[in-house]
């Protein structure tokens, strides 16, 4: 099969073992390390709600440069008082998906099993097959837009009159308007599986329904229909937006693709969040009870680090990798804009004093020096890859079954071996590729690009999971920062990786009746958000599975 690339775009068990990819505990150590009652983020009987908000792209620097330079502002307030984990870090792969679960889920991808939204699953079978009689396993998992019933349209094919401007009216069960016939599937049932079967352990939106809470979220795909969790029914109200769809006029292209359009697309899950604050569903038109645990996350911030320029504003950072550019400043503003209605709103209903706000991100982006940028176009990589692999092998097929590459490479080989993935991970230790850099010129890059590369049972051990464990890639190759794998000059950074610049995301909490901001510099990480959340609203951590897995700690208390 022709590798496939993606580098253009922005406790229940699994239904099988198939889909669960290998034994769940095999290769994780719980750890009985969970913080106690009252010694983390505890719970408080103030809290009656929690607002997540992710602000894709966010890092740590970034909030305190906003707030140092806008002492006015609503990110300034939300600090003032809040708990600020200063060191703060995001699963690896640091993208969207893994980042979203981890938040929920209080895990890392050896224990949820999601390691990209898009990825290749040695045991599953491809997407379309009816008859699984005799069908070769291997198949790729895509849950991004390619799911969708129709990725052109912003409401996913759900067939909306007056697009965009009734995108509110958009179901909150987005899991309908995903495609069956996209989905992998499973070879024990020979039926497609959807992204919340996928997912090995339950989500806050399950325990929090569990306790009689009402649970809402928005996020950018159908397929974060994933945050349900095994149970299929997490999240009451889901409001799922297609951003890769085409955006509306005068916009060209995806929401992404211009700062304006993806502000506008932010803006409908921003005004689904204020009509959750007022008793509403996402659209403003049913009743319903406030949720205990609702938010959004933000693309703003995220589409202004990596388009070049975009609306006469240069985007990414000024020259010294840490000021942001004019385009990036204005999605500052724009977010903390957005975080201000929220905060006005939460008063003016009266809910200001039972909602605890936390403010992260999914992700960070990479690189933030404009200096460091080397593009580097990963096919000619992969293509020398196969062609190296079939000279030794002259009855071989290609090597690369599909990879993942935006600033990590994840390659899935035909030859599920040791051997092979040692043979991979050779060639692309011993071999330099082309790029180019900020200003255009070319440059050389070498080792593919990458600094360490693990093969077969590394990338395993590097997960904690087992090496057979039917969903990791055959191997994983942490990029040099600076490097982006992407053809052209189109984006100036991206994520997924594991840098400083991928990784380093804000953690700010902000609990009612908190009066003085505190900043703590111990090493934490956003899978601490789920239990905390929890811990927030007096439900036991424990009954997160991931949580009992890896004893996850609610997030350490601020001393006053």
């Amino acid at each position: 099969m022709a590798p496939i690339r993606r580098t253009a775009r922005p406790r229940v068990l699994a239904a099988s073992a198939a889909i669960a990819g290998g034994a769940l505990l095999v290769g994780v150590t719980a750890a009985p390390s969970l913080a106690d009652e009252g010694q983390g983020h505890g719970a408080r009987a103030d809290v009656k709600h929690v607002l997540l908000l992710s602000v894709d792209g966010l890092h740590q620097k970034d909030l305190d440069w906003y707030v140092r330079t806008h002492p006015a502002s609503a990110m300034a307030a939300l600090a003032a008082h809040g708990t600020d984990y200063t060191n703060a870090s995001t699963p690896v792969p640091s993208d969207s998906f893994p980042g979203m679960v981890a938040q929920a889920t209080g895990g890392n991808p050896g224990t949820t099993g999601v390691y990209y939204d898009d990825t290749y699953n040695h045991a599953l079978l491809p997407a379309g097959t009816t008859n699984c009689v005799g069908v070769k396993p291997g198949a790729e998992v895509a849950f991004t837009e390619a799911a969708d019933k129709n990725q052109a349209s912003i409401d996913a094919g759900q067939g909306l009159a007056g697009l965009p401007g009734s995108i509110l009216s958009m179901t909150g069960t987005p899991v309908s308007l995903l495609d069956p016939a996209q989905l992998p599937v499973d070879p024990a049932t020979c039926k497609p599986v959807y992204p919340h079967q996928y997912i090995k352990v339950n989500t806050i939106f399950e325990v929090a329904k569990q306790a009689g809470l009402h649970t809402a979220w928005s996020d950018k795909h159908p397929a974060y229909e994933i945050l349900n969790g095994p149970s299929g029914t997490g999240v009451d109200d889901l409001f799922t937006p297609e951003i890769n769809s085409n955006a509306a006029a005068p916009f060209t292209g995806d929401w992404t693709q211009d700062n304006l359009a993806t502000q506008q697309y932010d803006g409908y899950k921003v005004q689904a969040v204020l009509n959750e604050i007022d008793g509403k569903d996402h659209s403003g038109t049913k009743a319903e009870p406030v949720p205990g645990i609702f938010g959004m996350n933000f693309q703003t911030v995220s589409t202004a680090q990596k388009l070049p320029t975009s609306d006469g504003l240069t985007g990414g950072y000024l020259a010294d990798g840490s000021t942001p550019g004019p385009l990036l400043t204005k999605a500052l503003a724009y977010v903390d804009a957005s975080l201000g209605a929220f905060t006005s709103e939460l008063k003016k209903t009266g809910h200001a004093g039972d909602t605890t706000v936390i403010l992260s991100a999914k992700h960070g982006q990479s690189p933030t020096n404009p200096a460091a940028l080397k593009r580097v176009d990963d096919g000619p990589i992969i293509a020398g890859l196969n062609a190296a692999w079939k000279a030794a092998h002259p009855a071989a097929g290609d090597l690369v079954a599909f990879s993942t590459d935006d600033d990590i490479m994840q390659l899935w080989l035909n030859d599920h071996t040791q051997a092979a993935a040692d043979f991979a991970k050779q060639y692309l230790a011993t071999h330099a590729a082309a790029g180019n850099t900020i200003t255009k010129a070319p440059v050389t890059v070498q080792a593919s690009g990458l600094t360490t590369i693990y093969a077969g049972a590394g990338v395993a051990k590097y997960f904690g999971t087992a090496a057979s464990d039917a969903r990791i890639p055959d191997v994983l190759g942490i990029a040099q920062t600076g490097v982006v794998y992407t053809g052209g000059t189109a984006k100036i950074a991206e994520h997924g990786g594991a840098s400083a610049d991928d990784r380093n995301v804000p953690i700010l909490v902000s609990s009612p009746g908190a009066k003085h901001a505190q900043r703590i510099g111990a090493p934490v990480e956003t899978t601490q958000i789920a239990p905390t959340i929890l811990s927030q609203l007096g439900l036991d951590p424990r009954a997160l599975q991931a949580v009992k897995i890896e004893g996850t700690k609610v997030l350490p208390a601020s001393k006053h």
